[in-house]
């Protein structure tokens, strides 16, 4: 959008000038493929931080965000940046791997898993196994996983007494699962939690709402790559919703066969509304519910 900027001269004569709205003006600074791998080579020199397993679409319009910000007209001029300012190389690593999320996002998923997936998984636990575990990839600030807990509270009680669950949740950003164990949250982030459930499981902190101590211990958190997901500890239940979406398509494939190769027999994998199974890995997973994205490995 063209918008009109109007100045007075000493003659008294009007100037109209035309400037780029906000989001024109990200989509004004042109991030080629030479600019996006010299931004690339920066964070993997500076901070051991590779960008090649993402889409280049994706990165590229958030370092143009990044650019404007730091109000550098071209990537020459943001690459000077980065190579001089650590809080930079910083807010640039986050831009780049964050995940927006909220409590009990997509609700009639939750409501699938409460139904007939986790009673199916308490049902087939072998009696040898002590503990189940489930895993939220990409997790964020934690939403994901605290809702898988609070689920668990809620309607499993009995179950847990014989079988505990240990819910892990999986993230790259260090300083953002720091956040999440703190598990302090702006109203927003609680806007698909039923009033019941808020006022159960949540107390005022100052401007925010956090969540009680009980749900927090049960959620393990873990500063690890989805790339390295093959070395994770096995689990029944994967929820891998909306980060595949940022990988190429190669990269997705290696992500879900590693989730298969943590998963037993039946064990369920979760993604995304956008997302779907690709390549090999469409082989080693048979649809539970498609509409919910729910897979069962095979």
């Amino acid at each position: 959008m063209l918008l009109n900027r109007y100045s007075e001269g000493r003659n008294g004569r009007v100037t109209v000038t035309n400037i780029l709205s906000g989001h024109d003006l990200i989509d004004s600074l042109e991030i080629s493929d030479d600019a996006l791998a010299e931004v690339s080579l920066i964070l993997k020199m500076r901070c051991d931080f590779s960008m090649s397993s993402y889409k280049d679409k994706c990165m590229k319009r958030r370092v143009a965000i990044r650019m404007r910000s730091c109000r550098c007209l071209d990537a020459a001029e943001y690459c000077n940046l980065l190579r001089q300012n650590e809080q930079e190389l910083d807010l640039l690593k986050k831009a780049l791997t964050i995940h927006v999320s909220h409590f009990f996002r997509n609700p009639s998923m939750f409501e699938k898993l409460r139904i007939s997936v986790i009673p199916h998984i308490f049902q087939n636990a072998n009696t040898s196994q002590n503990q189940i575990r489930f895993w939220s990839l990409g997790c964020a600030g934690g939403e994901e996983a605290y809702s898988l807990g609070i689920l668990l509270q809620e309607f499993f009680t009995r179950e847990l007494i014989h079988k505990p669950v240990e819910i892990c949740a999986a993230d790259i950003d260090a300083d953002i699962l720091l956040a999440a164990a703190h598990a302090e949250y702006n109203e927003d982030r609680l806007k698909e939690l039923p009033v019941p459930l808020r006022e159960s499981y949540f107390i005022p902190k100052g401007a925010q709402l956090q969540l009680s101590s009980k749900i927090r211990r049960m959620v393990t958190f873990c500063h690890q790559n989805i790339m390295d997901v093959r070395s994770f500890e096995p689990c029944q239940l994967v929820l891998c919703r909306n980060t595949l979406i940022y990988f190429t398509r190669t990269e997705q494939e290696k992500i879900l066969c590693g989730i298969a190769h943590i998963l037993p027999a039946d064990g369920i994998l979760v993604l995304g509304k956008s997302e779907t199974l690709v390549g090999n890995a469409r082989a080693l997973f048979a649809a539970v519910c498609p509409v919910e994205r729910i897979y069962r490995r095979i």
